[in-house]
């Protein structure tokens, strides 16, 4: 069985998240997305209440399965006895950042493969941090995320 991992603090989660999923899920026998726990970043929401968005939204998917990970995600792999990340990617700037992560992890963990996905066109430009700064100004985000995650946001950000 193909086992890979999804890894991303997920902050919150975005079409363009769903849409690497929904792919990776035709490829994979299972797909775990790991949503991070790091205290060092600053989250709009908790993990608790990303993860309970994030299952929501997996629902459809039965080779998906959501969980939280405080810790470095190749112990997550370990642990799991997973051999594949998956990593979303928009731009070269993300290419950049996810290849050096790339070489971070597998010197880390000499078994693990990154597979890099990039991003259909009409997610190019769905970023959670811009998301944010969108919604804290009233912009409208319902196009970058699901409808239970537009909600979620709302809320934290009251007009």
């Amino acid at each position: 069985m193909s086992v890979a991992l999804f890894p991303g603090s997920f902050d919150p989660p975005t079409y363009g998240h769903l849409n690497v999923i929904e792919r990776a899920s035709r490829i994979f026998d299972k797909i775990d997305v790991v949503i991070s726990e790091n205290p060092e970043k600053n989250c709009l929401f908790s993990a608790g209440e990303r993860l309970l968005m994030m299952k929501t939204l997996v629902e459809p998917y039965a080779n998906v399965t959501v969980h939280t990970w405080d810790k470095l995600i190749v112990e997550y792999a370990k642990k799991v006895g997973a051999k594949v990340l998956i990593r979303g990617i928009r731009n070269a700037s993300d290419f950049s950042y996810e290849f050096d992560l790339s070489l971070m992890n597998r010197s880390l963990n000499p078994n693990i493969e990154t597979l890099f996905i990039p991003t259909e066109t009409r997610f190019v430009i769905v970023k959670s941090s811009s998301i944010k700064e969108l919604a804290s100004f009233g912009g409208d985000i319902s196009g970058m995320v699901p409808p239970i995650v537009l909600e979620a946001v709302m809320n934290k950000y009251p007009r």
